[in-house]
């Protein structure tokens, strides 16, 4: 289906094309011969040269400003102050090349009585800044030319304008533009505004740019090539197909179509996955004699390549052949990078074959592609080889040695890797692998180095295979080559893991004595070793080492040995490991320091962490609100909520925010104390605080309020939870069904009860023991049997020695004495699913 037919121009806000139009028009004056061009970055000119004087003024300037830095009380510049002038000024800035010196010289200037900048001088400085991407002080200086009411011509309002855009303030030109002209500084015309639409297009500000456009017609300036380039630009980006249609068509009957133009719509037809039609259009343009350059296609195909659509990638090489361009290795190295990546490797091998037939000689990029991706199986890996090894000289035969290696590891053939190399270095030469052949010609002999060992070993210990590791790394020193730094940090981490320490020890002691010195990551290797062992004597001993070497313990072990050392009742080892750290001149972090406060919580007291709290307090620690929570609950607990309280306020004082985990300790704590209020009130606060109340909050409260007789407003509270999407879950279920039986409302706990089931809750034991006393309280006897049915289907019925049998017993026996339930408590007893309870009586007596 031709082009024109598929796709329709759409209307915009100028005269399009009509719909009924076909895509592309042709007439003999569609291409006009001009090679008229916009540049891409309009300079102002300044007609009027420099007088003599002007320049011996300028280069006086320059001279005092490149001696010496620059200093606004320098006698030399002030005594040169009153010759300024803006074409001076200009001079003197166009021949700075340090940005700072030149925003440096032109403040001063700016300054000095008598003295005014004009467009020009303005916009020499903001070109400067746009240059060096100096985006704060472009700004300022963009309102300080409106501020100052600086008149203009509309070729130097654009300008300005480029230079905002050029570095994304776009917002600050578009504002720009808007002051200047409202001001009545500049009446803007064409070539303002298509500078404005080419900032805003960059931007991607559909809208603003179709605002714009508007403004034009409305003022009557006539659109050019210049005002709907941009045009089309911004409609591609947003992926406003029809629209973009429909400015190309009204460029194509203009004959304003240039490569530029060209590019844009094909690229675009490429992004949204239209390559048939990109294709179509540029065969359509080649008729009329306009085509894509080389450039444009390579861009085309490296934007497949990397989002691994490698069919259209494939369509567009077949027309890049057809033109002619595919004589570039870079393009073939894309191409085969890409196939090989999406494991099209036939197309890959194909490519690399074709490649060889023009004459194109494949680098080692390529072939290290290809050795990469054939190494998962060695067969295939040998018949690239067979394939390309008539490629390689003798020079870069190591390379590709290495490459192969690289390539087996990386494919997870660690085994085939390390058997190949033990081959090359003399060992195993029967291993059997398939790729011996072609690097054991003793004419060319295979130099291993370090790169080569390096490789597998890595390889060994990414599979975990720490030992294979080490074997080959004490034969890689026998056979003459020398680990590097990396190897040995590598070497020493995956010990450490292990916590192999002594081996670590030797490999840190091995590596010092080639004069290979430890770097942070080394001696961080063997602390956290030491950490996890619980050593803190040798964890000490280290860190006075590191001081040595001006290396920094990480926090995360240091955290990490003191939370073990707290886990295991050791809280004040953990406090006296935290002093050493001090000595040695290592201030632990706030989270170290909450871990022992924690530990000393739970090991001694509340007073003993609220003291250490208090001292690293004083000694300028910051607490965060993690560190508060730990004492907040501690407190709770113990039932001081009045003290956790007050330190919540000194939270809020210290600008921190209590979160919503330190509201829901102290609602708990107020629960537990009696004080129901106080915990509604902190409920409140949370809302006040923007604090989001979770499914804890309100199954605490609803908890609560049951706990102290208030069971409507527990009800209500769940509601207010349920109509804030806070979504129950098991624990709020069983805190309210709870509550309500404690209440005396076993018909509201029977709705939730139900409820709860239906959304696939497990009730446990003690949750139907309460249930069953609640019902058998207001003599609902037929929904008692239910719920022991239930639960002896559940499995739950609780053993004879278990405190909560005594409910279950007086369950049985109302429920046998009753006319509408005792046959099926007999049907029960006599399945052998509960006991008979008369029986176990007459035992007893």
């Amino acid at each position: 289906m031709a082009l024109s037919r598929v796709i329709k121009p759409h209307q915009i806000l100028f005269k399009l094309t009509p719909p009924s139009s076909p895509l592309l028009l042709s007439c003999k004056t569609l291409f006009p011969h001009s090679n008229q061009r916009r540049p891409i970055c309009t300079k102002h000119r300044n007609d009027n040269f420099l007088s003599s004087e002007q320049v011996t003024i300028s280069n006086a300037f320059v001279s005092i400003l490149f001696k010496q830095p620059f200093s606004p009380y320098n006698p030399e510049l002030n005594n040169l102050a009153p010759l300024l002038t803006p074409k001076v000024v200009e001079a003197v800035l166009n021949n700075l090349k340090n940005w700072r010196l030149a925003h440096q010289f032109f403040t001063w200037a700016s300054s000095q009585h008598g003295y005014k900048n004009n467009i020009y001088a303005y916009n020499t400085m903001a070109s400067i800044l746009s240059r060096a991407r100096q985006n704060a002080q472009l700004k300022a200086l963009a309102l300080e030319v409106v501020n100052f009411r600086c008149s203009m011509n509309p070729g130097a309002l654009g300008f300005l304008v480029r230079c905002l855009g050029s570095v994304g303030l776009v917002g600050e030109a578009n504002s720009l533009f808007d002051q200047v002209k409202k001001i009545g500084l500049c009446v803007p015309n064409t070539y303002s505004y298509n500078c404005l639409l080419e900032a805003l297009s960059k931007s991607g500000l559909v809208d603003l740019v179709e605002v714009r456009l508007k403004e034009m017609r409305d003022l009557g300036l006539e659109f050019d090539k210049y005002t709907l380039t941009p045009v089309l630009q911004v409609y591609c980006t947003a992926g406003q197909f029809d629209k973009a249609l429909g400015v190309f068509n009204e460029m194509f009957e203009k004959g304003w179509v240039d490569e530029h133009v060209f590019s844009i719509l094909v690229v675009a037809f490429s992004k949204w996955g239209e390559v048939d039609k990109a294709i179509e259009l540029i065969a359509r343009m080649e008729e009329r004699g306009l085509r894509l350059n080389e450039k444009t296609f390579f861009v085309l195909i490296h934007g497949f390549v990397s989002e691994s659509k490698m069919d259209q990638a494939l369509c567009l090489f077949d027309k890049v052949r057809e033109l002619g361009f595919c004589h570039n290795v870079s393009l073939f190295d894309v191409m085969i990078g890409g196939l090989c990546k999406n494991n099209e490797l036939e197309k890959a091998l194909s490519l690399y074959s074709e490649m060889k037939e023009l004459g194109i000689n494949p680098d080692f990029g390529i072939l290290a592609k290809l050795i990469s991706s054939f190494s998962e199986k060695e067969e295939e890996l040998d018949r690239l080889l067979q394939e390309c090894w008539e490629d390689v000289n003798s020079q870069p035969k190591n390379l590709l040695y290495s490459s192969v290696l690289e390539g087996l590891v990386r494919n997870g053939s660690i085994d085939t890797a390390n058997n190949l190399l033990r081959m090359v270095m003399g060992n195993n030469r029967n291993g059997g692998s398939v790729l011996a052949k072609y690097f054991l010609d003793e004419k060319e002999v295979i130099a291993l180095n370090s790169n080569s060992f390096t490789s597998v070993i890595n390889g060994l210990l990414d599979a975990g295979k720490v030992d294979m590791a080490l074997t080959l790394f004490r034969e890689m020193i026998q056979f003459g080559c020398n680990p590097t730094l990396l190897l040995y940090n590598g070497l020493i981490d995956a010990l450490c893991k292990l916590n192999r320490l002594e081996e670590s020890y030797d490999l840190l002691r091995q590596m010092k004595e080639m004069g290979l010195e430890p770097t942070n990551f080394t001696h961080n290797c063997i602390f956290g070793c030491l950490c996890r062992l619980e050593d803190v004597e040798g964890a000490v001993d280290l860190v006075r080492k590191m001081c040595f070497y001006g290396h920094e313990p990480w926090i995360k072990y240091s955290t990490l040995l003191v939370k073990n050392l707290c886990k295991h009742g050791k809280a004040e080892e953990a406090c006296k490991f935290l002093v050493d750290m001090l000595q040695e001149g290592f201030r632990p972090d706030i989270i170290t320091y909450s871990a022992v406060i924690d530990g000393l919580i739970k090991i001694k007291s509340v007073d003993s962490g609220l003291e250490l709290f208090q001292n690293i307090c004083a000694r300028g620690y910051c607490p965060d609100v993690i560190s508060y929570n730990i004492l907040i609950k501690a407190l709770c607990k113990a039932k001081r909520v009045a003290e956790a309280e007050s330190l919540v306020n000194d939270m809020t004082l210290k600008g921190l925010v209590p979160s919503t985990v330190t509201y829901n300790y102290l609602i708990d704590g107020w629960c537990k104390t009696g004080e129901i209020d106080q915990a509604m009130l902190c409920l409140s606060k949370m809302f006040g605080k923007e604090r989001e109340a979770n499914v804890i909050t309100y199954a605490t409260l609803v908890g609560g309020l049951c706990d102290f007789g208030r069971p409507d407003d527990a009800l209500t509270l769940w509601d207010e939870m349920d109509r804030k999407g806070c979504v129950a879950n098991r624990i709020a279920y069983h805190a309210l069904i709870n509550g309500l039986c404690k209440c005396g409302r076993s018909s509201a706990a029977l709705v939730h009860f139900n409820a709860m089931k239906e959304k696939e809750m497990k009730p446990d034991n003690y949750l139907y023991i309460a249930l069953i006393s609640a019902l058998l309280s207001d003599s609902n006897l037929p929904s008692v049997l239910d719920t022991l049915k239930e639960m002896v289907d559940a499995g739950n019925l609780p053993d004879p020695q278990d405190k909560n049998f005594p409910i279950i017993k007086d369950a049985i026996c109302n429920l046998s004495q009753d006319a509408r339930t005792s046959s099926s408590i007999r049907d029960l007893i006599a399945e052998g699913r509960i006991p008979n309870v008369s029986l176990s009586e007459g035992a007893e007596g």
